[in-house]
């Protein structure tokens, strides 16, 4: 934790690995962060397609010139999470490709996360991934899920503002007013 907190990369990745794979030795690291302030979190989610990493892409680049805010900010965390295949077990970690741009930007810290069979929109180790990024100086975390539809919610539950990308007529009047996906965004992007 203490590498991690002095900017290293590495010694962050290695943590985030840990929190993925539940190591019981992390087990005094993730209880120490979460004694540091948690970050603010964005969650970006949406059906499959509707452009959730372009979104994500985009809002890195507007959030570090300080488009947003009235202050650019020093770093950015983000965490990619994309689906397991329920066969192979394997994922196909892709969501950063949109995302070169930032890749070695020394400010952005992009880290793609497999669902690991896990349903909701999640991976399991998001809840503490955060609380490391945030105990790291992350003060800021985009989270962008994998493509959801009606019951994925769980991404509503982790971040202070959830984001619903969507596609233009995705559905009719009866659709949208279903219960689950659309009843759990702060902001509506089409």
């Amino acid at each position: 934790m203490a590498r991690a907190r002095e900017g290293s990369r590495t010694a962050l990745a290695r943590l985030l690995t840990y929190v993925e794979s539940g190591g019981e030795h992390l087990r005094d690291s993730v209880a120490l962060a979460y004694t540091a302030p948690a970050p603010f979190v964005v969650g970006i989610t949406g059906p499959p397609g509707a452009g959730k990493s372009t979104l994500t892409d985009r809002l890195i680049t507007t959030l570090l010139g300080g488009e947003i805010a009235s202050v650019a900010l020093d770093q950015i965390g983000v965490l990619c999470v994309d689906p397991s295949s329920p066969f192979s077990g394997g994922a196909i970690l892709g969501d950063r490709i949109r995302m070169q741009e930032h890749a070695t930007n020394e400010r952005v810290f992009i880290r793609s996360m497999a669902t690991r069979g896990h349903l909701g929109g999640l991976s399991l180790a998001v809840p503490d991934a955060l609380r490391v990024l945030g105990a790291t100086g992350f003060a800021f975390v985009l989270v962008e899920t994998v493509g959801v539809g009606q019951m994925e919610v769980e991404i509503a539950s982790a971040a202070d503002t959830t984001v619903v990308v969507t596609n233009p007529g995705w559905g009719d009047s009866m659709q949208a007013n279903k219960a689950g996906l659309l009843e759990v965004a702060d902001v509506f992007v089409i």
